[in-house]
């Protein structure tokens, strides 16, 4: 095989089809190459009239003077394997999964004026979506980015600051999850191309919403991939030049791992990473399943770690901290590992937060589980004080996610009620585990639909239905005021998006648990919350508060104008009297309605 890695420090400029004030600069990666050649719109698609200058190291480059911007192009390899045409792995514009790539550039785009400054990640709260299911305005047809920009208001209007994007990179046909990227420089074609993402976090920013890119480096394709056997070498029967060619190959979506171990590729991959947060200006970066990148299988099997993919990662990060450290990195790992939020000096990996499974399951168990008596609230309390790292914002908690709500689970509502998910328990119970969401410590995201109580699960093809807002306008107002609360808004519960949290009661006969929330502490900021997983309505129900004084209810879930089916519980504010319980001098009796939650603070 005739290729040299490069030392993994090298960047090599201008990759893919670059404008020119005069034609186009094309360079590719072909170790295997005899000779390349570029071919488009521009020559006819001649294969051999424009051939590209071997420079060594498996590079190949040239200028097409007659070349320009939105022409079509794609690469001809003539190698000991065979003639190929090979769609440019950089290119950035794509006719479709298996067309042609387009010359695109990236400087012709207007950013206007908007100077964004993304929030605090403390001050986060995240929307994921599906840019096909988000707005889908023809039957039959997924939405598009632009769908996705027309309801930036209502999101804005909602509390949302941040948006996580499902991967919007080509994938074949026009209908997926995202998670089958063949050309991953190219927006799909299906969702507008570069043009309509770079119009949706300008717009987003415009909002004040700051824009998540959900990113694809554990695996590619498996179809479609002009990736495959790039230059026609390859071993085993495996992918070639961009892929492992033995059994690290493996995973569970094709022999598709990219070589984390090759220079040429680790560059690939983080070329890619840092495009999104320079010429797209998105605000952060969640990777998938990175299990698959630190180990060939998910279950740690030790014979099986892959150094080079912990390295590339570690890499990454350190030069996304350097260049962009308020920019946030999630990983999904789900294996509750502080190493994944660990700085990078040490055994870490240097992301700055993580997707928390050992805050989604329990809490979605206890939610879901039919019977009060199967609701442990001393794994609530377990779930409501994990953190990683020593910092309680490097965990992302949820109780949807795309991953949630689909391959077997549905909707929390639905798991609650099959087939009835407008039924006072689903609605009682999903607005509880909301509630704990929203006020736990840690970055919270809510799954698109929850706000409307969407049915079912999550498919490609099964569009948000947006006369629901109408419908379930009270669940939406829940959701609302959850979130103004989360980010005080009003001045009068800081400490819901604070530092410390300290459980006040853990009552797994009444199933209650009650902690409070504060930065610096004091009326206006320290915030008691009261979630009752029971079916049973409480008065008079006695707990420890963190001072004396008025108490004044800002939440009740149980509120008639958040359903009407709800029973609009009683629930007064309350004086905190000097009298000892739960370990604090001062108490106060509190009314809680069934499967709800309350929140108290205190004027400044």
């Amino acid at each position: 095989m005739k290729t040299t890695s490069l030392p993994t420090n090298i960047t090599v400029a201008g990759m893919g089809a670059v404008p020119l004030e005069q034609g186009v600069h094309f360079r590719v990666w072909a170790p295997n190459a005899d000779a390349v050649f570029v071919t488009g719109s521009f020559n006819d698609f001649d294969k051999t009239s424009l051939p590209l200058e071997n420079e060594g190291n498996g590079y190949w480059a040239g200028t097409a003077a007659e070349a320009k911007t939105g022409d079509e192009y794609k690469y001809y390899l003539q190698t000991p394997y065979g003639e190929f045409f090979r769609n440019d792995p950089y290119a950035k514009q794509m006719t479709n999964s298996a067309g042609n790539g387009v010359i695109y550039d990236g400087n012709r785009f207007d950013w206007g004026e908007t100077e964004y400054q993304m929030p605090s990640w403390n001050k986060l709260v995240i929307y994921e979506l599906h840019t096909g299911t988000f707005n889908v305005k023809e039957e039959g047809k997924p939405g598009d980015l632009y769908g996705v920009i027309e309801k930036l208001p209502y999101l804005k209007e909602l509390g949302i600051n941040a948006i996580e994007v499902m991967p919007p990179f080509e994938f074949p046909g026009g209908f997926s999850w995202g998670y089958n990227p063949t050309q991953p420089f190219a927006i799909e074609s299906e969702y507008g191309g570069p043009d309509a993402f770079k119009s949706l976090v300008k717009a987003a920013h415009e909002q004040g919403i700051a824009v998540i890119l959900d990113v694809v480096y554990n695996h590619f394709g498996p179809s479609d991939l002009d990736l495959w056997q790039f230059d026609g070498w390859s071993e085993n029967g495996k992918g070639g030049i961009y892929f492992y060619n033995d059994w690290k190959s493996e995973t569970p979506w094709g022999d598709t791992r990219p070589d984390y171990g090759r220079g040429e590729v680790r560059q690939y991959l983080r070329d890619n990473a840092l495009m999104w947060l320079e010429e797209y200006r998105v605000d952060g970066l969640r990777m998938d399943m990175i299990p698959y990148i630190r180990n060939v299988h998910a279950d740690e099997s030790p014979g099986s770690m892959l150094e080079d993919g912990l390295s590339l990662l570690r890499w990454i990060n350190n030069e996304i901290a350097e260049k962009f450290p308020w920019k946030l990195t999630i990983a999904e790992d789900l294996h509750g590992l502080d190493s994944i939020t660990n700085p990078t000096d040490g055994d870490g990996l240097g992301f700055g937060a993580q997707w928390d499974g050992d805050f989604v399951h329990p809490v979605r168990n206890a939610i879901i589980a039919p019977d009060d008596a199967e609701r442990d609230m001393c794994a609530m309390e377990a779930a409501l004080m994990r953190q990683y790292s020593g910092d309680p914002f490097h965990r992302i908690i949820y109780t949807e996610s795309h991953d949630e709500v689909a391959n077997g689970k549905a909707r929390v509502a639905e798991e609650i009620s099959d087939g009835d998910v407008n039924n006072w328990y689903s609605k009682k119970r999903a607005s509880l585990g909301m509630a704990m969401v929203l006020t736990s410590p840690g970055i919270p995201m809510i799954f698109q639909g929850h706000e409307l109580l969407e049915d079912r699960w999550f498919s490609d093809t099964d569009p948000i239905e947006w006369n629901r807002e109408k419908e379930f306008n009270g669940f939406v107002r829940l959701h609302r005021d959850l979130i103004r609360l989360r980010l005080n808004k009003d001045g009068i519960s800081e400490g819901l998006s604070g530092r410390n949290t300290e459980v006040i009661r853990v009552d797994n006969e009444k199933k209650m648990l009650v902690f409070q929330r504060w930065q610096e502490g004091g009326p206006g900021d320290t915030t008691v919350v009261v979630l009752n997983f029971s079916g049973q309505a409480y008065s008079d129900y006695r707990i420890g508060m963190p001072g004396a004084g008025l108490w004044k209810i800002r939440f009740n879930s149980d509120w008639e104008g958040y359903d009407q089916e709800f029973g609009d519980y009683n629930v007064p504010d309350t004086n905190a009297e000097q009298q000892e319980c739960d370990g604090y001098q001062h108490s106060a009796s509190i009314s809680v309605g069934p499967y709800s939650a309350v929140i108290l603070s205190q004027d400044k």
